[in-house]
Parts: structure tokens; sequence; C-alpha cells
């Protein structure tokens, strides 16, 4: 069969065979290997686990050994720390009831020295004993502690008592020992025992003051006040001669002796002069204040005040031992005085506190009676505003000056020293009702002196109706050159117009210092705005002066310029004789007017705006009188125009070495009203034929929807009236449909008749005016 048949199998195969074999035999030994090694780790591991085991057991073990061992420890330790406690509660006790038996005994024998080192030693030692004060001996000990302190607070008063007796005025010859032990013990003891001490010390102290400014003594009033502040000063030397030593240094004896007499002293003077307060004049209520005043200095000098807070008390330097300053000579200035050098600047804001903590202690019993310092400044004033008056006559107005401006009048300066002399001396006296008060003098005064030196010595003019003109007093000839107002006049109007204007800006200034110094609550009753509106006013009033002055100066050129027969010029030339008058008039004045406004530069740009305001109107009003008018005539009147427009536009810095700018707001006012003069000229110019174009020229020209100013326009040219009236149908006809637009004007321009010549014409007249100018 196939199967039984053999393959001899060659040497290599041989040795293939074999190598497999080997390496499956191999196989088999490592897996046996394998597992032999995992059965030794399992009992490597069991081995582990039992060892572990073996420590764990050996450690609770060491520590339940730890634990038996220290059990007793712990107990001893406790045992210690409540000895402790017990011996030291004890020597405490022992020291607490041996402390109570001598306090007790050197009580009775008034050994205040001792007492007062054991008293706070024994109250010290109570407190551990708080905890324990229900055990009866010790809740007794406390008791025992409680009533030597009230023993020993009643032994002090009674010590004292009988050391200073509230009647009669005999005092020891010098401190005692036994009263200062006594007040370090009063230290300790219930705060209302040192309150007691020091009020009935004070009271003996002050005593003999009682007596001696009795209200019946002639010492007692005000020309002698000096006398009280001279007894106290000698009282507290004497004071710290004698007692210095007697009580400790923190009760700040010195001050509160000084403090009570503040006190008694006001209600003194308060009563005194209730009773006499018909005889009280300003001098001797200024006298008797500045006294008290200098007083209070002198107290906040030597004391720090803090006897006059419920604060913590402040550390009070002591003076030096080889000098008194009691016996200091006393050298304050003038209070008003004071104040002026202190100045404002130094003021902070509101609310604001006294820098001596003193100020008013006995200076507050004069407010009820300032009432007659108000009104002694009320006649000082009007008698100050008297004496300007009659200055200003006798001296005659300011000097011109071209130098640093107008003058402004030294009677203003005068009157807010004053006041600021007034101001500060009140608020030092009081800054409640009476700072109002004078206040109210201060408005007043101040409306009298825009009154009377102010307006009352601007150049006086007539009127009918009460304003201010100046019309009927020029001279009304044709070509009076002369002006109203004399150089020396028109200074004065400046100088009083920056006096106005200082004197507006220094009430503002018054206003706010005066809110400073018055009280919170009384602010809003600081008003001087009426008085600011007054100066406001005189500085209008001057304005307008000097504009009416050069404004009717001008008249005459004008009205000649209307009388003159305008359809009869030939030719055109130079500016006409009016227009030379025109600007001779404004070159004489505005620079005066410039040079004496130098440091009020903003009023003489009103004085400019409200000059153009009121001439270019005045202007136009004396063209349209001029009719009828030739196409020459109308171009000199153009040329006349142009060179006026330029003189207004210079005005600002006419015949000054400086030139500045014009300020763009009077510019615009003069290219606007003399464009306006120019505008009606052109449409004077314009051929009146055919009718339409020259309706729309005017409309497009003036932009003026007036018939009135139309039919002027049409009188100008010399119109009939029946030609007028149709032209006036025309115009009310195209008012509702104006030409507007490019294309509207383009047809206006190719309706006009004969264009080239109408525009030759104007560069005609342009081309002169720059050549004349």
């Amino acid at each position: 069969m196939l199967w039984s048949i053999s393959i001899p199998c060659s040497p290599r195969s041989k040795r293939l065979d074999d190598n497999i074999r080997t390496v499956v035999r191999g196989q088999t030994n490592v897996g046996q290997d394998g597992r032999q090694a995992l059965e030794e780790a399992q009992k490597a591991i069991q081995q582990l686990f039992g060892k572990i085991k073996d420590i764990k057991d050996k450690a609770e073990k060491s520590e339940q050994m730890v634990k038996e061992i220290t059990r007793d420890i712990k107990q001893l330790d406790h045992a210690k720390r409540h000895l402790t406690t017990s011996i030291t509660t004890l020597n405490h006790l022992h020291m607490l009831a041996g402390g109570v038996d001598s306090l007790e005994a050197m009580t009775r024998r008034r050994q205040y020295g001792e007492v007062a080192n054991l008293l706070q030693g024994v109250m010290n030692v109570l407190e551990h004993f708080h905890k324990y004060m229900g055990i009866p001996q010790i809740r007794q000990l406390s008791e025992r502690v409680k009533a030597a302190q009230t023993e020993l607070g009643q032994q002090i008063l009674a010590d004292f008592e009988e050391a200073f007796p509230s009647q009669g005025s005999k005092r020891p010859g010098g401190p005692s020992n036994v009263l200062r032990d006594a007040c370090l013990i009063a230290n300790i003891l219930d705060p209302r025992i040192k309150q007691e001490i020091i009020k009935k010390f004070i009271k003996q102290h002050l005593s003999e003051y009682l007596v001696l400014f009795q209200e019946n003594q002639d010492v007692a009033w005000l020309d002698k006040i000096d006398r009280r502040y001279a007894w106290i000063k000698r009282q507290l030397v004497d004071y710290e001669e004698k007692f210095g030593r007697m009580f400790p240094r923190e009760w700040y004896m010195t001050e509160r002796i000084a403090v009570e007499f503040c006190h008694v002293t006001r209600t003194e003077l308060a009563k005194i002069m209730r009773t006499r307060a018909k005889e009280i004049e300003v001098k001797l209520l200024l006298f008797a204040i500045q006294r008290t005043t200098n007083f209070e200095g002198f107290l906040a000098k030597r004391f720090s005040g803090c006897t006059l807070t419920d604060g913590a008390l402040k550390k009070l330097e002591s003076p030096p031992p080889s000098t008194n300053p009691f016996l200091e000579d006393e050298s304050t200035p003038e209070m008003e005085e004071l104040a002026m050098e202190k100045g404002d600047s130094d003021q902070p804001k509101k609310p604001k506190a006294p820098d001596n903590p003193f100020h008013g202690i006995v200076s507050k019993c004069f407010e009820p009676h300032l009432y007659v310092y108000i009104e002694s400044q009320d006649k000082n004033l009007g008698e100050l505003i008297d004496r300007f008056v009659a200055d200003f006559k006798a001296q005659g107005p300011p000097k011109p000056n071209t130098d640093e401006g107008g003058a402004v009048l030294p009677s203003c300066a005068d009157l807010f020293v004053y006041y600021k002399k007034c101001m500060v001396q009140c608020s030092q006296l009081s800054t409640g009702e009476p700072m109002i008060a004078l206040t109210t003098i201060f408005q007043k005064y101040l409306r009298e002196y825009a009154w009377k030196i102010l307006s009352g010595n601007l150049p006086k003019t007539t009127s009918s109706s009460g304003g201010l003109t100046i019309s009927s007093l020029l001279k009304e000839k044709e070509g009076s050159e002369a002006a109203k107002f004399t150089l020396e006049e028109l200074c004065l109007i400046c100088s009083i117009l920056s006096t106005a204007e200082y004197c507006l800006a220094t009430t503002q200034q018054l206003e706010e210092k005066l809110k400073e110094k018055v009280d919170v609550s009384l602010t809003e009753r600081i008003n001087l705005t009426g008085e600011m509106d007054t100066f406001s006013t005189v500085i209008s009033n001057s304005i307008q002066l000097l504009v009416q002055d050069l404004d009717a100066a001008c008249d005459p050129a004008l009205t000649a310029m209307s009388k003159m027969q305008w359809q009869n010029v030939e030719h055109v030339g130079d500016q006409s004789p009016y227009v030379t008058s025109v600007i001779l008039h404004i070159k004489q004045n505005v620079p005066i007017i410039r040079d004496n406004l130098a440091s009020t530069r903003k009023y003489f740009t009103q004085f400019c705006i409200k000059f153009a305001n009121s001439f270019i109107p005045k202007f136009i009003t004396h063209l349209f009188k001029c009719k009828p008018i030739s196409m020459v005539g109308a171009e000199q009147l153009l040329l006349d125009t142009h060179s006026l427009k330029m003189v207004l536009l210079d005005l600002p810095s006419i015949g000054s070495q400086v030139v500045r700018k014009a300020p763009a707001s009077y510019t615009k006012i003069v290219v606007k009203g003399m464009t306006r003069a120019e505008m009606i000229l052109k449409v004077v110019m314009a051929p009146h034929e055919p009718s339409v174009v020259f309706v729309d020229n005017y409309i497009k020209l003036l932009t003026d929807c007036s018939t009135e100013t139309f039919q002027k326009i049409l009188d100008m040219k010399g119109l009939k009236r029946s030609e007028q009236s149709s032209m006036l149908e025309l115009f009310r006809q195209r008012l509702p449909t104006p030409p507007a637009g490019p294309e509207a004007a383009s047809s206006l321009s190719l309706l006009a008749p004969t264009p080239e010549q109408e525009s030759s014409r104007i560069r005609k007249l342009e081309k002169l005016i720059k050549k004349r100018l």
C-alpha cells in the first residue's frame, strides 16, 4: 500500500527533527519552572503578611503600655495645676483679707499715702475673685472694700471742706501733704468724688472774685474790664505757688480755674449789660470786646483747652519752673489789625472751627449788644460816603490817564478796605445774626456809592423821560464840529466805568467771603446780586453815554449828507466832507476812550459794538433821506459808504500804534450793516426798466420784503408817483414767488439790459475806491 511505503530521511532532515524535539521538550520544562516560581512567591507573600501582623500586634501592645504608663502622669499633672491655682487663690485671699484689715485701719488713721497704694492693690486682687462672689466669705470681703471706699470718699470730702470751707475766705498757708495724698486716692475712687473736690476748691477759689466784682461795684462795669482779667492772672499765679503740687497734674486744675472764671465772668457781664444797656457805647463795647478777645488769646497760648470737651484729656505741657507764664507781659495786637494781617487767603472754607478753643468763652456775652456796633458802622459808612462826595467835589474828576487806562476812583478801594475791616472784626465778635445785619448795611452803602459817587458824577444830561440822552444839548448848527463832552468828561466817564467794574468784581468777592465767615445755616441769606446789578447798570449807562456822545457828534455830518443835492453831482471824486467829519470825530474820541478803558478791554469792545449798532442804522436812515439821487451821486455815496465801512472795521484800533484784529462779533455787525447800505445804493444805481428785472434785483440784493423800504428806494431814484404805483404793485406780485436757485439767477442776468455797461460802471467804481484808499 502507498501509506506503508517508508521514505528514507536525509541526515539534514534528521537533524532538524532532533532540534525540533529538543525545543519542544525545553518549552515543556519552562512551564514547569514558572509554576514552581509562582508557588514560591505565594509562600513568600504569606510569610510577609504574617510578619506584618506580628508587628501590628506588637505596636498595639506598645501603645497600650504607653497609655498605662502616662495615665498616672496626667493625673499627677492635673492635680499639680489645681494645687497651684488653689495655692495662688489662697495667697490672694490671704492678701485680700490682710489688705482689707490694713485698709480699714489706715483709713481711720488717715494714712492716705499708704492707703493710695494699698487701695489700688486691694482692688487689683479683688478682680481675681469676681467669679467667686457666690462664696459668702469672698462676698463679705468685697462689701468691706466697698464700705472702705465709701468711707474714704466721705472722709476726704470732709477733709477738703475743713481745709477749704465754703464760707469765709481763710485759706491754709501752703499745700497739705495729707490732701495731696487724698487726691491720689480720689483718682481711684468713684469719679464723683474727684469732681466734687474740684468743684468745691474752684468755687472757694473764686469766691473773692464774686465779692469784688459784684454788679453794684464800680470795677464791675465794662470800662474796667481789664481788672477782672488782671485779677484771675494773679489768682492763677497764687494757685501755682501754693497749691500747684497738691493736685495731680492730670487734673489740670489751673486750666479748670481759668475756664470756670470765664463762665462766671460771661454770666456776670451778661447780667450787668442787660441792666445798663442804655449806657453801652460803641467805643466802650469794642474796648471790652478787644480786651476780652485778647484774654481769650492769652488762654489759648497757655492752655490746651482739654477741659472744654468731654473727650480724653490731652497732656498739657507745664511751663519751665524758672519762669511763670502768668507774669508774662501781654502783647497781643489790636483785634482788627491782627485780622487784616492774617488775610483772607489763609482761611479755609466752611465749616470752620476756630483756631482758639477759648474763642467766645467770654466774648459770647457781647453778641446781644452788637446792634450798637452795627448802628455805629451804619453811621460811620454814611459819613464815609459823604466824605467821598465832598472829596470828589473838592478835587474834581480824575486826570486823563493814557498809560494805564482809566483811573479807578480811590474812594472805592477805601470803601472795600473798610468793609473788609468791618467784616473781619464782626466775624470775630459773632458769625450769627449780627453778620446778616452787617451785610444789610453793606448792601445799603454799596447802592449809595453807586448812586452818589458813580451815577451822580456822570456828566449831566437832560431827559424828558428819565433816560440818558444828549441830543438836546448838542449844537444843531449844520457843520458844527464840537462834541458834547470834553476830554476831561470822557476820561471821567471811563473812570466811573472802570470803578463800577472794580466794584462789581469786588462785590462778588465780598459775597463769597461773607458766606465763608457766617454760620452755615445763614449762608443763603447772604445775597448781593441786587448790588452787582446796580454796578452793571452804571457800566451800561456809562457805555451808553460814550456811544451817544460819539453818535451825536456825527449827527451834523449825517444831516449834511441828507441835505446835499445828490442829483446834481456830476463826477465822482474824493470822499465827501461829511465822511471826513465823521472820521475826524471817531479819531478824536475813540483813542481817548480806548486808552482810558485799557484795563477793561471787554467794555471797550461793548462800546464799539453799541456804537456800530447805533451809527449804522442811523446812517442808513439818513441815506434814505438822500433823494433824488443821480447815477453819479449814487456812485459817490457808494464810495463814501465804503470809506465809512473801512473806518468802522478799523475802529477798535484806530489811532493806535499796536494794531489788533477787531473782535469777530464786532466785525460781523459792521460788515452786515454797511453791506446793506452798499446794496441799497447798488439797487438805486440799477435801471428801473424793465420793472421786473429791477424788482427781482431788489429782492435778490436786499432780501427785504418790506414795502416801506422798497418805497424809499423808489423815492431815492426820483420816480414819479404813477411809476411808483405800478412798481409797487409788481413788487407785491413778485413777493410770493421770489426767484431762487441758479436757474432764476441766470434768467435775471439774461433779462437785464446792457449788463456789460452796469458791470463796467461797478468795476470802475471799485477801482476808484481802491485808488482812493
